[in-house]
């Protein structure tokens, strides 16, 4: 059930909960001005549009229109009802809230989620006592040792054991009043096929919890520790948990990810802990599936650069390969550690030590081009003249792709000095790919019927903001940055604004300022239930402003307002003399024409 949230508790939580800050921990800020500008987490963009605003606590994006304040950026990003915002903000603030009156407006599956979620945690506790406190724990910990996990790496990453037991966590549930079939669904328990009951899915493993951008445990990754199959197991997709948009330790990397504008991107939990051994703490990891455009917008939000380091065989190779293209689509800068032949970071540390894994991710990274000539000799002969002559035009053909000449020029080089060509006839061959790939990129390709533009006005270019519109958007950004503003607009303004939208926030802005004339402006944007108008108002707070607006200022602003809807009334008046039949008719219009036109061109 939704719940009642007192008005001076809700005005604390707000105060302490800094929008730059809170936002930081999702989006990678950087100071613009006197604002912070961002990729948009709600919308994919490689251009940065997001802006937010200490100063006035909001956010606004000018790409995708998204807009408002600390409470609707949770909201809007994590899915949240109001009250489930206020109460992280207030856990987040170390806000105690007060028992609140219940509502009836909440979700059924509010509850269910929460359920599955204190489960979870339940779940890590119970896995992570087991393994550290208990003689059954005893097999977990011989084999936590043989992998040589360190008492940090157990505490930091909550390593837990499963016992070999058909219902631990499920009499644990019971005993805590879980609904058993809410945590079969959370993808702790399986239903049994033949009876009744249920049985714990993790069974003689060693356990990682899987935390989620809050840091609320969501899921598990288990390595069998005797001849259980599979090797490793991670939980099932469930509400609570999707493969395709969570990264491994994303939580706990996050700070060292926007520290450094960097993050490493390994392919598995063991591989995400030696590195932390390491010292690497910017590391995370998929969870046994490629990498998606979601995580590739996830790494962006945080850092501009991604070094790939996979397992150094065929099938990391394939995976680096796939993971290049997503992730510059992306936005993100890429780099790839290649590692020996069989050797995936966990073993590489094992073998060679941290301080040798540091060192070739410091010191022996790739560039993506650099990464594709070395990949490109994969199955060539060198030695035969074909493979050669095939090698060296393909090269040609992706540098053609590159943006930059200094970069072509330097890979260039290499290849001239590799097989012994002349740069003259390289950049020769350069300059004749280039040209064929600017040819394919011209020749039109024939669009289906529906997709064909419709007029001359080329698609997707912006329609200028017309007058009105424009002058009603200054008068209201002024409105909103200065309450005595109001009243200035309010005694000349007459009918109001032309646009709906700006119409009724001018109302709602009245309003708010005559019951309660010193509340700040952050006020009334929450305040603003309809989530466009809430929009509206974040998007004109962000607009720049001079200090004030002088009486001339006003009075034009006003002018190109109440104008418009005697252009309207014009062009009304024009288009139909041209086709009115009776001439007496036709010579009134004329007449109402004239006295119009004189009417605007005098004002």
């Amino acid at each position: 059930m939704a719940v009642k949230i007192p008005d001076e508790k809700l005005t604390e939580v707000r105060e302490a909960s800094d929008i730059v800050e809170v936002i930081g921990e999702y989006v990678q800020l950087k100071k613009q001005g006197r604002q912070y500008g961002g990729l948009c987490p709600f919308h994919g963009e490689n251009t940065p549009s997001f802006s937010v605003s200490g100063e006035k606590q909001i956010f606004h994006c000018f790409g995708c229109g998204a807009g408002g304040n600390v409470f609707s950026f949770l909201q809007e990003l994590k899915g949240w009802s109001f009250s489930e915002t206020v109460s992280h903000l207030a856990e987040r603030a170390k806000i105690a809230l007060p028992q609140m009156q219940k509502t009836e407006t909440d979700k059924p599956e509010d509850a269910r989620i929460r359920q599955m979620k204190k489960g979870h945690e339940l779940a890590a506790s119970t896995y992570h006592s087991i393994l550290t406190l208990t003689e059954e724990g005893a097999p977990g910990r011989v084999y936590a040792q043989e992998r040589l996990f360190t008492q940090d790496q157990i505490e930091h990453f909550r390593i837990g054991y499963a016992l070999n037991d058909w219902e631990t966590l499920a009499v644990i549930f019971e005993t805590n009043g879980l609904d058993l079939a809410v945590m079969a669904e959370s993808g702790l328990l399986a239903k049994r096929k033949q009876g009744t009951g249920y049985y714990d899915l993790f069974r003689e493993r060693l356990m990682f919890p899987i935390t989620d951008s809050q840091g609320s445990v969501v899921a598990f990754g288990g390595r069998a520790i005797g001849e259980g199959q599979p090797k490793y197991l991670n939980s099932p997709e469930t509400p609570i948990f999707h493969k395709a948009k969570t990264l491994f330790h994303m939580h706990e990397a996050r700070p060292s990810i926007r520290k450094q504008n960097k993050a490493l991107l390994v392919e598995g939990a063991f591989d995400v802990m030696a590195a932390w051994k390491a010292g690497v703490t910017n590391v995370v990891a998929t969870l046994g599936t490629a990498l998606s455009s979601d995580h590739a917008k996830l790494l962006r939000r945080n850092a501009e650069e991604v070094i790939l380091c996979y397992d150094g065989d065929r099938a990391g190779r394939e995976a680096i390969r796939k993971a290049i293209p997503v992730l510059e689509e992306a936005g993100c800068k890429v780099s790839i550690c290649l590692l020996p032949e069989g050797l995936d970071p966990d073993d590489y540390v094992k073998q060679h030590g941290e301080e040798a894994f540091v060192r070739i991710l410091d010191n022996e990274c790739l560039s993506v081009m650099a990464f594709r000539m070395l990949d490109l000799k994969q199955g060539k002969n060198m030695q035969n003249e074909g493979d050669r002559l095939q090698y060296i035009e393909e090269i040609v053909q992706m540098l053609a792709k590159l943006e930059h000449s200094v970069e072509q020029e330097y890979y260039l080089q290499q290849l001239a000095e590799s097989f012994t060509l002349p740069m003259d006839v390289l950049r020769q061959e350069l300059s004749r790919a280039e040209r064929l790939l600017k040819q394919t990129k011209e020749t039109p390709k024939a669009l289906p019927r529906a997709e064909k533009p419709t007029s001359g006005r080329k698609q997707g270019s912006a329609r200028p903001v017309p007058a009105h519109v424009k002058a009603e958007r200054i008068l209201l950004a002024y409105m909103l940055q200065d309450t005595e503003m109001v009243w200035r607009v309010s005694e000349k303004l007459g009918t109001g604004f032309n646009l709906e939208e700006h119409q009724a926030l001018y109302a709602y802005l009245l309003s708010f300022v005559t019951r309660e004339p010193d509340a700040s402006m952050k006020r009334f944007v929450e305040s603003l239930e309809d989530r466009r108008l809430a929009k509206l108002a974040a998007y004109l707070l962000m607009q720049p402003l001079k200090n004030e607006c002088s009486d001339e200022e006003l009075a034009d602003y006003i002018k190109r307002i109440e104008q418009y809807p005697k252009w309207v009334k014009l062009k009304e008046q024009q288009q139909a003399a041209r086709f009115e039949q009776d001439p007496i008719r036709a010579a009134k219009l004329q007449m109402e024409l004239i006295r119009l036109k004189k009417e605007l061109q005098s004002q």
